[in-house]
């Protein structure tokens, strides 16, 4: 029977159980969904490095973001009707089929060289990510205490973009030493599915936030009640568009730092996802100051300084390499045979490129935590699985729109014969509205 309490009297943050079930469950969730897709990522540009055909991985994140805007709103509904628990669990559970079903496509694709199979997989994994999202992150102001919340998410956000790092390295160090052997990759993630959901038990049972709520065909998108408190409410809605930008702008990055590493830089699979790793990074370390600094409010400084502070870091990575830059560089890359110090396309080169990704995380971190602190807070207590779930499908609509924009950009890249570091520049441009106009007051949280 799920128990009910006071979260005042729960034990401190560190030494709650129930926290630490949650926070491996997380970790080893991101992990698994950056393993897959960070291949499959790889495996859709690998034609590209052989000039066989054009960028697939728009198509790719568009196939991985689609599901999470068909299930997040029945989920939140489910999580805050059914129990949040209760759909972890479940959640877990059917990762790891997903996750065998993606044996079987990689090993279709060892046979044939077809992607179409991991895409159908990927688009599975997307569902299964999109029904866990409401409750993992909706539970947490119902199983924590209000002041813990700016630590709990500064430490799941960290915890989850390590598993991002590892996630993001280890794919492409499987395709760099297994390129023949997938059932390598396919082994590992049925098997972190497998420990995800073992921890998955340790958070504690709580009651349904609104067990009597109706289902109704809004359940599926947003709710009437949902819609009617985002109208009056005004800063929460400003929040939700934030949000969804910031999402946007995130689901860009990874594909051009990919396309920079594996086309323009020509490091390959194993060093290309070394720079996506070192953004990871830096998000973790953001994460857990953004958590430090914000103590028991919600700091919305933390969103003028990391946004200003992406904007200069994305300019950065734009700028393309003078034709003495790129002869030194290359002479360099030559002398010491250092990856990427041959690259005559971009300024900063591998090397150069790592601390700016790094800082880069880091803002990026700094950014995201007071928004999730703000959407976990602020609604009440029986909208909060859906108000998660509204703020989900309002990110994956962003990572949507992200995956065609990056495709149709890209295509401009290639027709205009532009610098592949001229993508970031696309990016910057999208930051600059919410560095000039997004300005929100701080909010202090209870006890």
């Amino acid at each position: 029977m799920s128990e009910h309490f006071d979260t005042a009297a729960l034990p401190s943050l560190y030494r709650d159980r129930s926290f630490w079930g949650m926070s491996v469950t997380q970790f080893f969730g991101a992990f698994n969904d950056n393993l897959f897709k960070q291949l499959i990522l790889l495996l859709s540009i690998s034609a590209v490095a052989a000039a066989e055909s054009e960028d697939q991985q728009g198509r790719a994140m568009l196939l991985f973001s689609i599901p999470f805007l068909l299930t997040t709103g029945l989920a939140g509904y489910l999580s805050d009707r059914l129990g949040k628990r209760g759909i972890i669990v479940l959640c877990k559970v059917a990762e790891i089929v997903v996750m065998a079903a993606g044996g079987v496509a990689f090993a279709v694709y060892a046979r044939t060289g077809s992607l179409t199979m991991l895409y159908v997989v990927l688009f599975f994994m997307g569902a299964q990510s999109g029904f866990f999202g409401p409750a993992k992150y909706g539970i947490l102001p119902e199983m924590l205490r209000p002041v813990d919340l700016p630590r709990a998410n500064g430490f799941i956000m960290m915890t989850t973009f390590l598993a991002i790092i590892f996630g993001t390295v280890v794919a492409g160090m499987l395709l760099e030493y297994f390129p023949n052997r997938l059932w390598v990759a396919s082994t590992a993630c049925v098997s972190i599915a497998v420990v995800g959901t073992l921890s998955s038990l340790f958070v504690r049972k709580i009651r349904p936030a609104t067990p009597e709520l109706k289902f109704e065909l809004g359940s599926l998108g947003v709710p009437k009640d949902m819609r009617q408190m985002l109208r009056i409410d005004k800063p929460l809605l400003a929040a939700l568009f934030v949000s969804s930008m910031f999402w946007l702008l995130a689901g860009m990055v990874p594909s051009a730092v990919n396309v920079l590493g594996k086309i323009a830089l020509e490091i390959g699979d194993k060093w290309t996802s070394v720079l996506t790793g070192v953004i990871g990074v830096g998000i973790a370390l953001g994460c857990v100051l953004g958590g430090l600094v914000s103590g028991g409010k919600v700091d919305f400084r933390l969103v003028r300084i990391g946004s200003i502070g992406m904007l200069v870091c994305l300019i950065l990575l734009a700028i393309p390499a003078s034709g003495d830059m790129a002869k030194l560089k290359n002479e360099a890359g030559q002398l010491l045979r250092l990856p990427g110090l041959g690259e005559a396309a971009q300024w900063l080169g591998y090397w150069g490129s790592l601390p700016i990704l790094l800082l880069l995380g880091a803002f990026t971190g700094m950014f995201a935590v007071p928004l999730q602190v703000f959407m976990q807070s602020r609604p009440p207590d029986g909208k909060k699985g859906r108000m998660i779930a509204v703020m989900n499908q309002a990110n994956w609509i962003g990572i949507a729109i992200s995956g065609a924009l990056y495709g149709s950009l890209s295509m401009l890249i290639e027709a205009r014969n532009w610098p592949r570091s001229t993508m970031f520049l696309f990016v910057a441009s999208l930051t600059l509205p919410i560095v000039l106009f997004y300005h929100p007051r701080n909010e202090e949280l209870g006890t």
